[in-house]
């Protein structure tokens, strides 16, 4: 059964394993969330459960999301993720998924959007080197070089890496550790960093790779 829960990031700091070494971590707030619907293969074809995250004001929340929480008698959430399970059966509308539905040591891939830094060049943007900065070269010691293939085809390839909008996308690091479950603030701190600012948004779900 895939484990998953919605959570908040609330930034980075380290903690201090068994032989005295520095892990350096994000610490995530990690629900509580509570299953707002459960799909079924009748009903939808597939299996899962829908989860919320977050409280929202009544007032901000939309005709026909305001029917969705009230036929599930839930209060308005957020942010609503689906999660494949294996089991339906062991979940019900309404029950709370907490930070212990994880353990230390466990497997888990993180997704979240990462920080817009807007209108980047290709040294920044895709990692390009720059040209040497003696004579014969200047001004243009950053920028991207030649984009087309002279008479023939006449125009820029798609896909071409060029200068663009940098950030603000949804990334997904796999494979992260879990350093410490602390179930009472509902509490999890993972190993290295992970997408987005602080206060950003992030789904946790079982490793796909463990």
């Amino acid at each position: 059964m895939q484990k998953g829960l919605i959570g908040k990031k609330l930034g980075m700091t380290q903690l201090f394993d068994s032989k005295g070494n520095v892990v350096p971590v994000t610490v995530i707030e990690a629900g509580p969330c509570v299953v707002s619907q459960i799909k079924t293969i009748e009903n939808d074809g597939y299996e899962a459960i829908q989860v919320g995250y977050g409280d929202l004001k009544a007032s901000k929340v939309s005709k026909p999301m305001k029917g969705h929480f009230a036929k599930a008698d839930v209060a308005p959430k957020k942010v609503l993720r689906e999660f494949r399970v294996s089991d339906i059966s062991a979940f019900n509308v309404g029950d709370l998924i907490k930070a212990d539905l994880f353990a230390e040591g466990d497997r888990i891939d993180v997704t979240g959007t990462s920080k817009g830094k807007g209108w980047a060049g290709t040294i920044k943007r895709w990692n390009f080197s720059r040209l040497k900065e003696s004579h014969g070269t200047g001004p243009v010691h950053r920028h991207g070089g030649s984009l087309g293939a002279s008479s023939s085809p006449s125009r820029v390839a798609k896909g071409k890496k060029m200068t663009g909008h940098l950030g603000a996308e949804r990334v997904t690091i796999q494979n992260l550790d879990i350093v410490k479950v602390d179930a009472e603030n509902n509490i999890i701190a993972v190993k290295g960093a992970i997408p987005g600012p602080k206060g950003g948004i992030v789904v946790i779900a079982d490793s796909v790779k463990a």
